[in-house]
């Protein structure tokens, strides 16, 4: 069910809980309401209603935040790796594609008549390569720290959320975004997502978590919020 709210596409979901929620994920401002199985329509849009104006105000915020132009994959453009930021410099071959860092450049070898679209596949797999790499090192210390252990975890690219969880495979998903942004977001987003296997909810539970396993984690989330945004149409 979606419901349009000054203009803004708002999407209903009902579960079984027992308050409702209401959530601007980021990185792209995409509102959601999660609303107990018996809860009437009528009783959800009332609800939204009255929150229009933060609902407003968390969306223009995302709005405006900095993004990326549209990249190209052409030299002179910047890419960001880990939170560094790093100037591409384009080099033409023939055989196999290649990024690698060196100072403040990030020197793509691709071929020549390579278009955009290959160009952008390539960058995302590599970026993938960087998230598993750390997933697999950073996930064994937080399932020892919380004594929460999934049973498989995968990454790609996604939108509206950095993680997310899927509580009955016990399974997590990472966002490659996180590759681009600074490492200890990438831990408060394991941390968050494992926790989920317990709490699905962000309840007082769940905060009271986040609170004992990351006292820092608020700060680490408007950090994360607050790093430069891929380019979205």
């Amino acid at each position: 069910m979606q419901i349009i709210i000054s203009g803004i596409p708002v999407e209903i979901c009902k579960k079984n809980i027992k308050n409702m929620h209401l959530y601007v994920k980021p990185p792209s401002g995409k509102v959601s309401v999660s609303a107990p199985l018996d809860m009437s329509d009528e009783a959800i849009e009332r609800f939204v209603r009255t929150k229009s104006s933060w609902i407003k105000e968390q969306v223009n915020k995302f709005e405006a935040q900095p993004r990326q132009t549209e990249r190209e994959y052409v030299s002179g453009e910047t890419l960001y790796v880990w939170g560094k930021q790093y100037f591409l410099q384009v080099e033409y071959g023939t055989s196999k594609n290649s990024l690698f860092l060196s100072g403040d450049k990030a020197i793509l070898t691709v071929r020549r008549d390579s278009t955009t679209k290959q160009r952008d596949s390539f960058v995302k797999e590599w970026y993938r390569d960087l998230l598993k790499r750390e997933v697999a090192r950073l996930l064994p210390k937080w399932e020892k720290i919380t004594g929460i252990k999934c049973d498989g975890w995968q990454t790609k690219y996604m939108t509206t959320r950095w993680g997310t969880c899927n509580t009955d495979k016990r399974k997590l998903w990472f966002n490659l975004q996180l590759a681009k942004k600074t490492p200890e977001c990438l831990e408060y987003i394991i941390l968050h997502e494992l926790l989920h296997l317990v709490e699905r909810n962000h309840n007082a539970n769940f905060l009271s978590l986040m609170d004992k396993y990351m006292p820092y984690w608020r700060e680490t989330k408007r950090k994360l919020n607050g790093q430069i945004l891929d380019f979205m149409e």
